[in-house]
């Protein structure tokens, strides 16, 4: 497995949120909360490209498609299941009870969580600022602005300079 320049890694994130008037919308029966989901999209080298920001009930798949995010043919996807429809993905390989996986699949499994853990770190610094971590009880409109500032810190943080267009 080759990382070109090209290649994409997508996860999501959610933030608690305090219940209001309009719960029915931004409750999460999953996670048994009010919250607010945000997918973000880096390279080989840890930048942030886009972040986008949805109510939780909506599904990582439909976020995705919502973003309008454009891939091309050659650009490979590492992602979790949620993504499961995007051409040209690594997704892991499924063991079951009756169909153990092969050496070769269990190899191929560690491949790509190597590639992916990147994902993971950028996560894991994202949720060091507490507004994405504690309950966000500022007004929901503004939550997609937020995370997009926190994200531009993360970038300018690592060191990844600003382009203007």
């Amino acid at each position: 497995m080759l990382l070109t320049q090209q290649n994409r890694q997508y996860n999501d994130h959610w933030s608690p949120l305090e219940g209001e008037k309009k719960q029915r919308e931004y409750y999460s029966g999953k996670k048994r909360h009010h919250t607010l989901k945000g997918q973000i999209v880096i390279d080989k080298n840890e930048r942030i490209l886009s972040a986008h920001t949805a109510k939780d009930t909506v599904h990582d798949f439909k976020l995705f498609k919502q973003s309008k995010l454009p891939i091309k043919p050659t650009t490979c996807a590492y992602v979790d299941l949620g993504y499961l429809g995007i051409k040209n993905i690594r997704i892991p390989h499924k063991a079951s009870k009756l169909h153990p996986l092969s050496a070769k699949q269990k190899s191929e499994n560690v491949k790509k969580a190597s590639a992916r853990i990147c994902v993971e770190h950028v996560n894991a610094k994202l949720k060091t600022f507490q507004i994405l971590t504690q309950k966000y009880r500022n007004r929901r409109k503004q939550f997609n602005l937020r995370f997009n500032l926190i994200c531009g810190l993360v970038n300018f943080d690592r060191g990844f300079k600003v382009f203007a267009k």
